[in-house]
Order: C-alpha cells, then structure tokens, then sequence
C-alpha cells in the first residue's frame, strides 16, 4: 500500500511539474489560401518546405472546416470556439461599421491570461476597429497589423490602440509581421505565451517582397504562398534556436478557401468544388496542419471531420483550463486527435452561408439545400442554381455526384437531423450591421428642386 501511495506522490509531482508550464500555443492563419495552395495538399507549382515539414512532423487535417466561407465570421469562431451565427457575424465588417465582436464573448486569449499566459496578436484583426473590440480590449496584451483586410479603406499599421502608420508598403507586410512574431517569441520566451499571426496574404491585392517575386510556378500567387512559407520556417527556426519547439504546438490554416473570381490572383481550391464565399467544400474546407515535437506522432494524418472551432477547448484543455459550461461551445476538443491517434467527439457539422442554413455533414455525407443560384459580380463567381444535393464526401470531395435521387431517404434523414441540429442551438441573434451607409437622401431632394428649374 505504501508503493502504491509513493507511485500516485510521484505522479502528483510529474502532474504539478507539467502545470507549471503548460505549452505554448502559436496559430498561423493565412487569408483566403486555398485547399490546392500547398504543396502538402497537392499543389505542384508552389513549394511549401516549412509548412510540408509541419506536415511531416506532425499531423495533417484533410477534412478540416472553417467556421465561415468568408472572413470575420471564420475569425470570430476560431477565437470563440462558437459558430459565428450566435454572435450575428454573418458577413465581414467594413471600417464604416461601428460593430464588431460582441463584448461579452470571451476569447481564447482572456481564457489564456487565466493560466498566466502573455498572449499577442500579429496581422489581421478585422473584428472591429472600435476601441472596445481591439485586441487589446479582448485579451491580447500586444497588437501589431492591419485591423482590416487589405483591399479596405483601413491600411494601416496599429500597434495596440494606435495607428503608427499611414503609408503601408504592402510588399514587406509578411517580412513585417515575421520579424514581429519573432520579436513577440523572443520577448515572452520564458513563459507560456499564445501568439496568433494573422497574415493579411493571400487576400487581394496580393503583394511579395523582391525577395520572392518570380520564385515560383504560379505567377505573383505562388510567390507570396512561398513567402508565407518562408515566415512559417522562421518561426520554426526561431523555436528551435530557443530550445522551445518540444513544447509549442504550432498550428497552420485558413481562413476560407479561396478567392476564385480573382482568377491568377485568388488560388486554388484543388479537387474541392467552388470557393470563398460558398458552402461547397472549396469555400469551408481549409488546409491545416498541426506541429507539436515529441507529442504529436510525426506524419500523422487525421482525415475525418475537424474544425476551426475546435482549438478553443483544445487549447483549454492543453493549457489545464475548464470550460465554462454556461456558454455553449460549438467546438470539439481535438487534444485524443493530436496526441493519442484519436477520434473528434462528433462527426456532424451544419454549413451556414451566411445566416442562412444550408448544408449538414453526418460522418461521410453531405446535403446541400436548393440554392437559386447566383449570375456573377466582380467580387463573387457566378454560381448555376440547383436542387437538394446530396454526395458521399470519402468518395466524391469534389461534390459531382448527386445522389439525392438515389438516396432520397438517407438524404430526407439527414436534412431531418440538420433542422434538429440548427434548432437545438435556440434563438439567434440578428444579423449585425457591417457598415453604416451615408444617407444621400439630400442629393434626392437637390435633384428633385432643380428638375423644376
């Protein structure tokens, strides 16, 4: 009995010696990168060592969801661990907007200031530029970036609740916020630090420093995902040279998939049907690996359903924290996935566009609601309009094969248990206002006084 007590001491010990420092965690998240960007996911004309070693060395995710097809709603997920739908993010805000993420949403980085964690944020924030929805105001001790996307009115650098810099030149902001992670790493070595570089490429206007331009075989597009994956090995490197990379999980994805209707400048979504801004699998389904040495088994492949959401409860878990059960989490946690060769809890996702329901996922299958279709904008592709679908994923990534005919009451069961799904998660909030349209409504009244002149 006494052995017995002097082994569960010895445990406690190894327990408490672990708690006193729980891993780093570093989440590089690329915009509007596509499922066929990599050269781990298959791409042939852009060449990706650093993120193929992560691959390599740790696992990679071939079915891995976004919370969104599009931005702000995929970003608010993932730092929540909630489908954007319950915070009413269901399109991306604009800097003409006066919201952003609601307040009383808890981020993973306030979870993490729990464990005593120094928490940063590097690029792009995108969920409000108001002074309360700043990262500063949402856990993060450090911001440095764009607080918009790239192609919007807001260019600017902030470095925490300031604007530092009018004239962004575009063409280094990934050297930029490289050389500012690695700082962040440097400064916060010594203790638990979550560090989440948001990189503004590949969404358009997409730019590459000299150093790049003309390194790869697809054009401007590839040299900036070869940019990206030179920022990756510099983390990396950075890890290794501090001793720190045995206990930092780093974790690499997208946030959508990619901008087709940009055409050369807007990616890949491989085998994948359509892109950003659908609820095909190009749009929601993301690449995404995850590096964590001498925990997660090198070369794992993990090719059942996981999401964006999910690394909020992950996180909690790696970090020793508890959930919080008044808030309903719509992630899973992924930590039996990542070190045990597990399985995720749930096999069943709802895909919304925005607010709007419009897909389920049940282990292998997928159905798809009729859509009326869409004929084209210069921001969007056009889309033929088209009946319930309904496809076997394993089979058919590429959705090509409507089986709903054939399947009709497998196709009827799911759809039944999508409306169950999408009940069960209560009353939604409204939509938010993304921006704040200026009333011209004088210029009506002008026109109309001198039309009787």
């Amino acid at each position: 009995m006494k052995n017995l007590y002097f082994l569960l001491f010895l445990a406690a010990l190894s327990c408490t010696s672990e708690k006193q420092r729980p891993p780093n965690i570093i989440h590089i998240f690329a915009d509007d990168l596509g499922y066929g960007d990599l050269s781990c996911f298959g791409a042939k004309d852009i060449h990706t060592p650093n993120i193929d070693r992560m691959a390599n060395e740790g696992i990679k995710f071939t079915e891995f969801y976004s919370a969104a097809n599009v931005c702000s709603p995929s970003r608010a997920g993932l730092l929540t661990g909630r489908l954007p739908q319950r915070m009413g993010i269901n399109g991306v805000f604009f800097p003409e907007s006066f919201s952003g993420l609601p307040t009383h949403e808890i981020t993973i980085a306030e979870k993490l200031k729990e464990a005593n964690y120094s928490t940063g944020i590097v690029g792009k924030w995108h969920l409000g530029h108001q002074y309360k929805y700043l990262p500063l105001q949402r856990g993060f001790d450090s911001y440095f970036g764009i607080p918009y996307s790239n192609d919007m009115e807001s260019v600017v650098y902030m470095d925490g609740n300031e604007v530092v810099e009018f004239e962004v030149d575009q063409h280094y902001t990934t050297k930029t916020y490289t050389e500012k992670a690695v700082d962040f790493i440097d400064l916060h070595k010594d203790k638990p630090f979550f560090l989440y570089l948001a990189h503004n490429m590949p969404h358009v206007p997409i730019y590459a420093s000299e150093n790049f331009e003309g390194t790869s075989k697809r054009g401007l597009y590839g040299d900036v995902i070869q940019e990206i994956d030179w920022s990756v090995g510099q983390i990396l490197d950075k890890l290794e040279n501090e001793g720190l990379l045995e206990n930092t999980l780093i974790i690499f994805s997208s946030d959508n998939g990619p901008w087709l209707v940009m055409e050369d400048h807007g990616g890949s979504a491989g085998n994948l049907r359509e892109g950003k801004q659908f609820s095909f699998e190009g749009g929601m389904r993301v690449p995404t690996v995850a590096m964590w040495k001498g925990q997660i088994n090198a070369g794992s492949v993990y090719e059942n359903l996981a999401s964006q959401m999910d690394w909020f409860p992950t996180i909690l878990t790696l970090a020793g924290l508890e959930k919080d059960n008044s808030v309903p989490l719509d992630g899973r946690d992924l930590t039996d996935v990542l070190l045990t060769n597990g399985k995720r809890e749930d096999d069943s996702y709802l895909y919304f566009d925005g607010s709007q329901l419009q897909c389920f996922r049940k282990g292998d299958w997928k159905v798809k609601l009729p859509y009326e279709g869409f004929e084209g904008a210069p921001w969007k592709k056009a889309v033929a309009e088209h009946d319930t679908l309904l496809f076997n994923l394993k089979s058919d990534p590429g959705e090509t094969n409507n089986l709903f005919k054939e399947k009709h009451d497998l196709g009827i069961e799911l759809i039944q248990e999508m409306r169950t799904s999408y009940t069960a998660l209560g009353p939604l909030p409204p939509s938010q206002l993304l921006r704040s349209p200026a009333d011209n409504s004088h210029y009506d009244h002008l026109k109309a006084v001198h039309a009787l002149d």
